[in-house]
């Protein structure tokens, strides 16, 4: 079958700025950016169905923008005028809104409601809704991010990754982290069940009988857990639990433990144990960045799926019901399955920080933006025997 011939898309360096720019504002509808960086990406070459693949698109819609870029320019990325009753807000009223609901904030609060944005504006309550919901705009909303400072962010990633996606052979990898300070609590009165058309209630006050700490062990390869609780999550826990995966792991294995700068994983008498070791090896995450360490993902379902709705009226009681969590779950163990590449974590983190840039000039995005080095394909290990 024939292959179609696709119309030539050269930008001019104006509408290049342009595109970029609507790509990169923040009051840019969505739909409008999408077809932006459509067009952006046909011009570096490749088919429709190419373009589609690397933006997650299907070709069809891709074929659609760009025929009318070619036929009408940027003119032809915005929506055409549709039939019914002709529009009463303008594009400057509907930009205004935008801007002071992004730009400004209220005398008397830390962000817009939509009464507050009606009454500045003339407009209804229900239309600013509108507008916001068509912008994707939540102002009652606030989500939380920490990027990580730690000046060998990108060698420690690929080293972490590259574990994950690339196992020495020999060897085991182990994820090794800690859930201090765990409460066994008993609430104050006895628990509602769910019924049809209202959710399961709990009185708001409890009484605390104790707490202990959880150091757990994954490994990647198989899903298993090692796992137990100690009063304390001191150095001298840790060692003990060191102790416990070092009984457990056959010895003709190496140990590839990969952990966080937490202050007990690194004091003197866990480098003097670790050194005493050979075949133990370090792999530490960076700072700030414990979504790399995948026993954080078992110890979330640890705590989504016992211990914020347990009862306990011991501390006992809570270690019994963990140590019964941990054998449940090896008993029919399921590996996580990691996807992403270091190259795209790397990416992600880089676009975030220069999308972010102007508002929130961080010492990661500094670090990160500045040094190119990290676009390599190269393999990197860097295995710390510490």
């Amino acid at each position: 079958m024939a292959v179609q011939q696709l119309a030539s898309l050269i930008l001019s360096d104006d509408e290049r700025a342009e595109l970029t720019s609507l790509t990169m504002r923040r009051k840019t509808a969505q739909a409008l950016a999408l077809r932006a960086r459509i067009v952006l990406t046909c011009a570096e070459g490749g088919q429709n169905t190419e373009v589609a693949a690397k933006l997650g698109l299907d070709r069809q819609t891709v074929g659609k923008w760009r025929r009318r870029f070619v036929e009408r320019r940027v003119a032809g990325l915005h929506d055409e005028p549709r039939s019914g009753a002709p529009r009463t807000i303008n594009d400057a009223r509907i930009e205004a809104v935008i801007v002071r609901t992004l730009e400004s904030c209220p005398e008397n609060a830390t962000h817009w409601s939509s009464r507050d944005v009606a009454k500045t504006s003339g407009l209804s309550v229900s239309t600013v809704q509108r507008i916001w919901r068509a912008f994707g705009l939540q102002p009652h909303r606030m989500e939380t991010f920490k990027l990580s400072t730690d000046p060998n962010f990108v060698a420690k990633v690929r080293d972490v990754v590259g574990l994950y996606v690339s196992p020495p052979e020999h060897a085991i990898v182990l994820c090794v982290d800690e859930k201090s300070q765990i409460q066994a609590l008993d609430r104050s009165q006895p628990m509602l069940p769910i019924r049809p058309g209202q959710p399961a209630r709990r009185s708001h006050d409890y009484t605390r009988h104790g707490t202990t700490s959880l150091f757990a062990a994954l490994d990647i390869a198989t899903g298993r857990v090692i796992g137990k609780c100690f009063g304390r999550h001191r150095a001298a826990e840790f060692r003990k639990f060191l102790d416990e995966i070092e009984a457990a792991v056959p010895r003709e294995l190496d140990v590839h433990l990969v952990m966080d700068n937490y202050v007990t994983h690194k004091t003197p008498l866990i480098r003097r144990w670790l050194a005493k070791r050979p075949r133990w090896h370090v792999h530490l995450t960076p700072t700030s960045s414990s979504w790399l360490n995948q026993v954080e993902r078992f110890l979330a379902l640890l705590t989504d799926k016992k211990i914020r709705r347990g009862l306990y009226r011991s501390v006992a009681a809570l270690r019994a019901d963990i140590t019964s969590f941990i054998e449940r779950h090896n008993a029919d163990p399921k590996p996580f399955r990691w996807t992403k590449s270091a190259d795209g974590i790397l990416a992600s983190i880089e676009r975030f920080c220069r999308y972010n840039a102007p508002q929130n000039n961080t010492r990661c995005c500094e670090l990160l933006v500045q040094d190119t080095r990290w676009r390599t394909t190269a393999p990197f290990f860097c295995s710390t025997n510490a």
